[in-house]
């Protein structure tokens, strides 16, 4: 298993701490990255991984090219895993890239939100595409060769990565995958990809957009009654989309989907045990006040977002099986407002939805 040759194609927070980890665990680990200052940064000092701990802190010194560099690779020993870490609007370029650099047998890791399997398999085909939730790991890439963690480690009983074919079988492949990142963190080798990403997805379309649109941190959401109670209706919109759509839902932020989606309607005993739930999270001080949901930290880092891939897609496999989601589509257009410059991020914009 150690002889693997393993590429991460984007090493931001998510493929710089999961890839950053995997290197310095002893396994064959490539970062490929677009940005010149994170790479020669992490040849220079290394790439410093911090935890809410000091004793989490790790400092990694992965092999790092830049994408000009990569046709080197050409001259190696193929690729036997590549991770694609990027995000969700990059995936088939970035797919396309590295397919000619893989092992025959070789196959292609979805190392993102959102559903992009589909995606890659339309580049390298459904038998070498393979997906990797990163369900639990909040993370940011804050400054060149710096990535932190932004939830405390063992804080959830669930595990943190979830791995699984497009089949939903459990295969050897499948199981070398999960022992590999077992040494990053926690980990499960799930026969339901789509469920688990399904659910991955109503976590990111809770949290992330409204992020964007505020400026606000996940706690700060937590914190304002009516940001907060926005959330869950975004929560439970996409429980029923997903559950129209036949997928076997899985925990979301450790709520069961059914109560995140009675809350959602204006049940009010399963409101309250969500929120309760929230607030008890909130008090236990187990994520950084600092944290931000990714497309929060695109949206301040002025990059573009994923809300056509997070929001987009839960509003629009809406239309097709018939659910409404209001709140999805009320949200996608005040983060374009502010994506566009039309508006500041502030809570204002969606006290209305």
């Amino acid at each position: 298993m150690m002889d693997k040759r393993i590429s991460v194609i984007g090493a931001g927070a998510i493929g710089g701490y999961t890839g950053g980890q995997l290197a310095h665990n002893g396994f064959d680990v490539t970062l490929i990255d677009p940005w010149p200052e994170h790479v020669e940064t992490i040849r220079k000092d290394g790439l410093a991984l911090e935890g809410m701990t000091e004793q989490e802190f790790v400092c990694a010194r992965p092999r790092t090219m830049h994408l000009t560099e990569a046709q080197l690779l050409a001259k190696e020993k193929p690729i036997d895993i590549a991770m694609v870490a990027v995000k969700s609007y990059d995936t088939e370029w970035a797919t396309r890239f590295i397919a000619q650099y893989l092992a025959p047998d070789g196959y292609v890791v979805s190392l993102q939100n959102c559903m992009n399997e589909e995606r890659i398999a339309g580049v390298v085909g459904w038998d070498k595409t393979v997906g990797a939730i990163p369900a639990l790991l909040g993370a940011e890439l804050y400054a060149p060769g710096r990535v932190r963690r932004t939830a405390a480690r063992g804080a959830s009983p669930y595990e943190v990565y979830r791995v699984g074919e497009v089949h939903g079988r459990i295969t050897k492949r499948l199981e070398e995958l999960a022992d590999m990142i077992r040494t990053v963190d926690s980990v499960k080798a799930t026969t339901n990809l789509w469920g688990e990403r399904w659910s991955k997805l109503c976590v990111n379309g809770m949290a992330n957009g409204v992020a964007a649109a505020t400026g606000m941190s996940g706690n700060e959401m937590n914190r304002d009654e009516k940001i907060r109670r926005l959330s869950i209706r975004l929560a439970g919109e996409g429980v029923r989309v997903g559950q129209a759509l036949g997928y076997q839902l899985e925990h979301i932020r450790a709520h069961e989907p059914e109560t995140l989606a009675r809350a959602a309607e204006g049940d009010a005993k399963a409101l309250d045990e969500i929120e309760t739930q929230i607030l008890t999270t909130l008090r236990s001080n187990t994520r950084s006040d600092l944290a931000r949901p990714s497309m929060g930290q695109d949206m301040y880092k002025g990059r573009r977002t994923e809300i056509d891939f997070i929001n987009g897609v839960i509003a629009a496999k809406g239309r097709e099986v018939g659910v409404p989601t209001p709140s999805h589509v009320k949200l996608i257009e005040a983060v374009k407002q502010v994506e566009h410059g039309q508006r500041p991020a502030r809570p204002e914009n969606l006290y209305g939805i």
